[in-house]
């Protein structure tokens, strides 16, 4: 498989496939071949630094955090899919048909779109989870991120849409006699194409962060090991006062790392997608910077060249 030209886009590709081989594989990698579990208890081993026996360290109890950090990672990144692909759906449903179909339709769906807008979407989230608490799984927690965080994603498709409804491709669809859903799914949704992609990658890092945050302050479900129930357990176990670094600065770096990668795609997609933005060839780059070290050096030879010329009139 070739991956785009981009280098920021090849950065961002590399460290989330690094990140889905590890959710993977790295499971079977640390159990199997390391003898590492996480959910072992050994309080003999509690709160050690990392060292040869825990490349991580232990936590309060004596978990072993790199297996916790590695079994967590299947978890988060599930949570994260699924949760980006529900708002990514939602709100391509909602905005690309509100804003292709125009009249009732698209009222109704702007005045649902509106009312979910000012419900503040954290404190809605929070209260949702604390009623389903303890009553599902990762599943559960990733469902209530995505059916909660769409509107925002469905009223930017929305207004994309309203530019692109009356352009000649989607005309000239019309005219053929292509259905309304024909011109949707197959004029409009492709051409809507790296919005998508950038609102996909930016619900999934987003919802991470969603789950995070709940698994933080209680609310998801903590006998589930994940990166959030681990920096949970650690606020518990109070490791930021007792110095025990290894135990909360692991899962917070996974989850920073993938959103860096995340912005890296996305700047990368804009670049590709905006010609403006693309950085030319290095040989264009070569020879535009030749042309002003010629100009500059003209420039500097012109004054004293002028002085013979008029000595030379006189």
């Amino acid at each position: 498989m070739k991956l785009p030209g981009n280098p920021k886009v090849r950065i961002g590709i590399c460290v989330f496939a690094f990140f889905a081989l590890v959710a993977l594989v790295g499971p079977y990698v640390v159990q199997n071949l390391m003898g590492l579990s996480p959910s072992d208890v050994h309080t003999a081993d509690a709160m050690q630094g990392p060292s040869g026996a825990h490349p991580l360290g232990t936590t309060a109890t004596g978990e072993d955090v790199l297996a916790q950090l590695v079994v967590g990672s299947r978890v988060s990144l599930l949570v994260g899919l699924v949760a980006g692909l529900v708002t990514t759906a939602l709100s391509v449903l909602v905005g690309v048909a509100g804003g292709y179909l125009g009249g009732r339709a698209d009222s109704v769906l702007t005045v649902l779109t509106n009312i979910c807008l000012v419900i503040p979407g954290m404190p809605l989230l929070i209260i949702i989870a604390s009623y389903v608490q303890g009553r599902g799984g990762w599943l559960t927690v990733a469902l209530i991120i995505g059916l909660t965080a769409w509107p925002w994603g469905a009223r930017q498709k929305r207004a994309q849409t309203l530019s692109l409804r009356h352009r000649d491709f989607v005309t000239a669809a019309e005219m053929t006699g292509e259905s309304r859903w024909g011109v949707i799914t197959r004029e409009l949704i492709p051409s809507l194409a790296p919005i998508i992609s950038v609102s996909f990658l930016g619900a999934v890092v987003g919802s991470m962060f969603a789950d995070a945050g709940l698994s933080f302050i209680g609310l998801g479900n903590i006998n589930i090991t994940s990166w959030g129930s681990m920096l949970y357990w650690a606020q518990n176990g109070s490791a930021l006062t007792r110095g025990a670094w290894w135990w909360f600065v692991p899962p917070g770096a996974c989850i920073a790392v993938i959103g860096v990668a995340a912005g890296l795609i996305n700047f990368g997609i804009d670049e590709i997608s905006n010609p403006r933005l693309r950085k030319p060839p290095k040989k264009v780059r070569d020879r535009a910077e030749a042309a002003k070290l010629r100009r500059r050096t003209e420039e500097r030879a012109e004054p004293a060249t002028a002085p013979k010329a008029q000595e030379a009139t006189s």
